[in-house]
C-alpha cells in the first residue's frame, strides 16, 4: 500500500507494505458537534455542577479572574468555546453586580510564548476586546515575581506557585477544553490552573523523569501519578482561594467544535466532561497490534513553526505519538517518521532550544538533563524572551526533551527518514535512513518477517488515542 506522509513542508509518498492499518480523521467516529453550543452554554451556566450559579457566589465590590486558554488549542471560529462563554461571564458578572473594572482576564499560557494583542483578540472576539470598560486583559507570566504567590507544597511534595490574581481575586473561573492529551490523559480541570497558571518550578514537578517514565504514564490515562500531581496542585492552590474555581469546560470534537459544555466545581465536571471527550479521541483499530508506528510529521504545529525541522521538538512529538498509539502497538515496537529535520530550531519563538540541544549531547539520556534545569531555566537571557520578545519560556525544552525520551523507552528503534541534518537527529537518539522504505526494510531484517503498519500520516490535524479491536 502506498501512503502519502507529511513532510516538512510538503508530503512524501511511501510504500509501507501489504499490512497497514492507516489511521486518519475520516475514519473516526466521533459524536456530532452541538446543534446549538451557544444555547448548550447558557444551559450549562444556568445549570452548573456541585455549586450555585454565579450570581449566587459574587456581587457588588467583588473581584473576579476569567482565566482561558491560549492559542495551542481550542479554535477561533465565532462559535469556538471562548469566544462564546467568555461573554456570557462577563454578562453573568454583570447582573450579580461586579463592575468590569473589577474584573481580570488572564491568558492561561504557562510556560508557552505570549500571545500578542491581535492573537488575544482573535481568540476572545470583538465583543470581550471591544466593551465599554472591558476588564483588563494581560498574559499569565510565569516570572513576574510581584504577579506570583508562593504556596509552598502539595499533598504529594510538589512545589505551589501560582498567579496572584488567582487566589485573590473573590471568584476565580477557569474557560478550558476537556481534550485527549498525552498529558495526563485529558486537558481541561485541573490541568488547567496546575500547569497554565503556575512557575516553571511548579510544571517541573510532573513534567519531569520522575513522572514521565513511570508504568502509568502510558497509555495516556488521567489514572496516574501525572494526574494526581496536578489534582493535588489545584486543590492545594482551592485551599488558599476564597471558595473554589468555577470551571466552564467543552469537549470538543477534531474541528474544535463542542460536543458538549458543563460548567460548576471542577470534580464534578471531570467526572462529566471526559467520557464525552473519550468518545472524540479514542479510536479503534483493527487488530493485531502493529509491530511499526509510521508518521508523517511536518514542520509547523500547534507549538508553532519548527515540529520537524527543531530536533527537540520533532522527538517530542515521536513520543507523544507513541504514547498515544501504543494500545495499538506491540511491546516495543520501531517508529518511523519522515521528518525534514534541517536544523532550524525556530529561535524566535523557541530561543532557548538550541543551547539545550547543545547540552543534550553531553547526556547519556534525556532524563540526565534534569542536572541542567536550573541553570538554563533561570538564565535572564531566556527568561526576558519569554517575558518581553514572545518566546518560550526554557524549561519548556526540557519537558519536550523529557518527552522525547519515551520514544527511547517505549521503542525498539526510532528511525527519522529523510532528515536533511541527520547528525541532528542521530543526537537524539535516532537512526537515521534516506527513505521510510529503506527504515522499514530495516525492521524487517530485524524482525525476520513483513511487519504490519500502523500509519499516522500527519500530525498536523487532530490526534487519537489508539487502541485495536482484537
Amino acid at each position: 500500500m502506498k501512503v502519502k506522509l507529511e513532510y516538512g513542508d510538503d508530503v512524501v509518498e511511501v510504500e509501507a507494505g501489504s499490512d497497514v492499518a492507516v489511521v486518519t480523521a475520516d475514519g473516526a467516529v466521533e459524536p456530532d458537534p452541538l446543534v446549538d453550543p451557544v444555547g448548550a452554554t447558557r444551559s450549562a451556566l444556568a445549570n452548573p455542577l456541585g455549586v450555585g450559579p454565579i450570581g449566587d457566589l459574587v456581587g457588588r465590590g467583588d473581584t473576579v479572574t476569567i482565566a482561558f486558554p491560549d492559542r495551542v488549542k481550542g479554535g477561533t471560529q465565532p462559535t469556538a468555546h471562548r469566544r462564546v462563554v467568555v461573554p456570557m461571564l462577563l454578562d453573568e458578572l454583570e447582573r450579580a453586580g461586579v463592575r468590569m473594572a473589577d474584573v481580570r482576564l488572564v491568558c492561561a499560557i504557562g510556560l508557552h510564548r505570549k500571545n500578542r494583542e491581535a492573537e488575544i483578540a482573535d481568540l476572545l472576539g470583538p465583543t470581550v476586546v471591544e466593551r465599554a470598560d472591558a476588564p483588563v486583559i494581560v498574559n499569565h507570566d510565569a516570572e513576574d515575581e510581584a504577579g506570583m504567590v508562593d504556596l509552598g507544597t502539595s499533598e504529594l511534595g510538589d512545589v505551589v506557585q501560582v498567579n496572584r490574581a488567582v487566589v485573590e481575586a473573590d471568584l476565580s473561573i477557569m474557560v478550558s477544553h476537556a481534550a485527549g492529551n498525552p498529558y495526563g490523559g485529558y486537558s481541561g480541570g485541573y490541568k488547567m490552573p496546575s500547569t497554565g497558571l503556575t512557575s516553571w518550578r511548579s510544571i517541573a514537578g510532573h513534567h519531569s523523569p520522575r513522572t514521565l517514565y513511570r508504568d502509568d504514564f502510558v497509555p495516556p490515562t488521567p489514572k496516574s501519578r501525572f494526574r494526581d500531581q496536578l489534582r493535588e496542585i489545584g486543590r492545594h492552590i482551592e485551599r488558599a482561594m476564597p471558595q473554589p474555581f468555577f470551571t466552564v469546560d467543552a469537549a470538543l470534537d477534531s474541528g474544535s467544535r463542542q460536543l458538549g459544555v458543563w460548567a460548576g466545581r471542577i470534580p464534578e465536571v471531570e467526572q462529566a466532561s471526559w467520557p464525552v471527550a473519550q468518545l472524540r479521541t479514542d479510536q479503534l483499530v483493527d487488530g493485531p497490534p502493529a509491530d511499526v508506528l509510521l508518521v508523517g510529521m511536518p514542520r509547523n504545529f500547534h507549538y508553532g513553526k519548527g515540529m520537524g525541522s527543531n530536533p527537540l521538538l520533532l522527538m517530542q512529538a515521536v513520543g507523544a505519538s507513541v504514547i498515544r498509539a501504543k494500545a495499538a502497538l506491540v511491546d516495543k515496537p520501531f517508529v518511523i517518521t519522515t521528518s525534514v529535520c534541517d536544523g532550524w530550531f525556530n529561535a524566535e519563538d523557541f530561543p532557548s532550544y538550541e543551547e539545550a540541544f547543545d547540552r543534550l549531547a553531553d547526556c547519556q539520556h534525556p532524563a540526565d538533563m534534569v542536572a541542567h534545569e536550573e541553570e538554563l531555566a533561570t538564565d535572564e537571557r531566556w527568561i526576558t524572551k519569554y517575558r518581553t520578545e514572545y518566546g518560550y519560556h526554557p524549561f519548556h525544552a526540557f519537558s519536550m526533551i523529557y518527552m522525547g525520551g519515551m520514544a527511547r523507552e517505549h521503542s525498539t528503534q526510532v528511525y527519522v527518514a529523510g532528515a536533511r541534518r541527520p547528525g541532528m537527529a542521530r543526537a537524539m537518539g535516532a537512526r537515521t535512513t534516506a527513505t521510510a522504505e529503506e527504515a522499514l526494510r530495516e525492521a524487517a531484517d530485524i524482525l525476520g518477517r513483513q511487519p504490519r503498519v500502523l500509519v499516522v500520516p500527519a500530525l498536523s490535524t487532530p490526534q487519537f488515542h489508539l487502541r485495536v479491536t482484537g
